[in-house]
């Protein structure tokens, strides 16, 4: 063979394979693992669906990258990495209900749905965290991340937002027992490194890592209907309220999670709720949840306790049905405290000095809970059955200026407003509404535990109005919010 057909027979050889690189070129997974991209972008990102150009008509959703898919659409991420049980995606994928949740319109729209092994992909892949290419998974690369909590009571779930871009980025699993024991309340540590909740039908209050969700440990404080508590400002001690007849305060050590002390549980308390430290933490205020008055205990000697009464209205405390104070909340200098009184539809603030009632504040109907600002003068009222603010809807929130005790302004931020919690850092307000009435607003879809969804809208501070097209949908009876700055 002559040099010069050598020649010829290797550049036509090269242009062969060149020709083939450029006809097959090599995929792009756009940040996805391979075998999710191939399903996400040939599936999914297409024309007329989840891609950048027509995600406005497709829910506001684009999956064209794995950065675009934590961006969420106007309901939030359909991915919550760790739980495809809660993840909305693997609900429009899903053709079999025996797999689980089910939501219809099956997704890919009008295209043959995903096979079992193309479902089972996206099932394994977020249970272990939807990583990226890299391994990487979202919202895990900063232990200092600003995020807010949500209880989810009719699930025994914690929902953990991201502060940032509002995004629910992990669900956790709460409670000590397979019985749903309604997570009631949650707070943060002062120091922000430490989350705990407690249980209306449970026993224990649980603590968990701030860093990565993680439980840490739990102290057994008996039975009890477990409403409320608070920590106080060292975050050595949590005191938290047993709802019943016969009611009682549980003291816990946080460092050493066990209980310390039992306040009350002599027939001393009925039905005591709310609860609230001072700032020198030596005076537990707890409301009355029926009647006209409050607790204040002087626990300056925790072994040595005095409960005595506040009436509100002038009148000796009685528990018959009257102001029946729900919730209390202090101003930032300590001066005057305020309750929420359920059912005369009212505020009381009176004065940290003396207990003397300084002003009384209308609200909308059954007002519940309250966060107070550091960086503006307002203070934020629930008001959960709220029926005469806003005829024909439910639910209100009421804002008001604690300044001079005024009502500033009022809000139907959605239904069954009840959990609410001021994030000054952001200046925003995020509401959890319980959305557990039949006649509230259709979930978008159902949840693996029995009840209706609830959901979360965002208040700006800066011009008292809700955020825009933000109501991101969350499991079952949201109800406590918590902050960590």
């Amino acid at each position: 063979m002559t040099s010069k057909r050598v020649s010829l027979l290797m550049i036509i050889t090269i242009l062969f394979f060149a020709c083939g690189q450029e006809m097959e070129p090599e995929f792009d997974s756009q940040g996805y693992p391979d075998e999710i991209g191939q399903i996400m972008l040939k599936s999914c990102a297409t024309a007329g669906c989840h891609n950048d150009i027509s995600k406005i008509a497709a829910a506001g959703l684009s999956l064209s990258s794995w950065e675009r898919l934590f961006e969420g659409s106007r309901g939030g991420s359909p991915v919550i990495p760790y739980r495809s049980d809660q993840s909305y995606l693997m609900f429009s994928v899903n053709t079999d209900p025996n797999l689980g949740v089910t939501l219809p319109p099956v997704m890919p729209f009008n295209q043959d749905p995903l096979s079992i092994e193309e479902y089972t992909a996206l099932q394994d892949w977020i249970d272990n965290g939807a990583p990226n290419a890299d391994g990487q998974v979202k919202f895990a690369d900063d232990p200092d991340r600003r995020k807010f909590y949500i209880t989810n009571q009719g699930c025994d779930l914690v929902s953990v937002f991201d502060a940032e871009t509002q995004t629910l980025m992990r669900v956790i699993d709460v409670g000590s027992t397979d019985e749903i024991e309604s997570p009631h309340q949650v707070k943060v540590s002062p120091d922000g490194q430490y989350w705990y909740t407690i249980f209306f039908s449970g026993s224990t209050i649980q603590k968990y890592s701030t860093i990565d969700e993680s439980y840490i440990s739990e102290a057994e404080i008996g039975p009890g209907s477990w409403n409320t508590f608070r920590i106080s400002s060292d975050g050595k001690y949590a005191y938290i309220v047993n709802w019943s007849p016969n009611g009682s305060v549980a003291v816990v050590d946080l460092e050493t999670m066990q209980l310390v002390q039992t306040l009350g549980g002599d027939g001393s308390m009925e039905y005591p709720h709310g609860s609230l430290i001072n700032q020198t933490n030596d005076i537990l205020y707890v409301t009355a949840q029926h009647g006209n008055f409050i607790y204040k205990i002087d626990i300056s000697d925790i072994d040595n306790p005095i409960i005595d009464k506040v009436s509100l209205n002038g009148v000796s405390p009685t528990v018959i049905s009257w102001l029946d104070p729900h919730e209390v909340e202090m101003t930032p200098d300590g001066s005057k405290y305020f309750l929420t009184c359920q059912e005369s539809n009212e505020v009381r603030v009176l004065s940290t000095d003396d207990d003397s009632l300084i002003a009384t504040i209308p609200t909308g109907d059954f007002p519940q809970e309250m966060s107070i600002s550091t960086t503006t003068p307002y203070l934020f009222v629930s008001c959960t059955e709220d029926i005469s603010t806003y005829p024909g809807k439910n639910g209100s929130v009421h804002i008001i200026d604690y300044t001079d005790n005024t009502l500033v302004k009022t809000l139907h931020t959605g239904y069954q407003p009840h959990g609410i919690a001021v994030d000054d850092v952001n200046q925003l307000v995020y509401v959890a509404h319980r959305n557990i009435d039949v006649n509230g607003p259709a979930p978008h879809h159902s949840t693996d535990c029995e009840g209706r969804n609830g959901y979360v809208t965002i208040i700006d501070m800066a011009t008292l109005e809700l955020v825009a097209d933000y109501k991101v949908e969350i499991s079952v009876d949201p109800y406590s919010v918590a902050v960590r700055n």
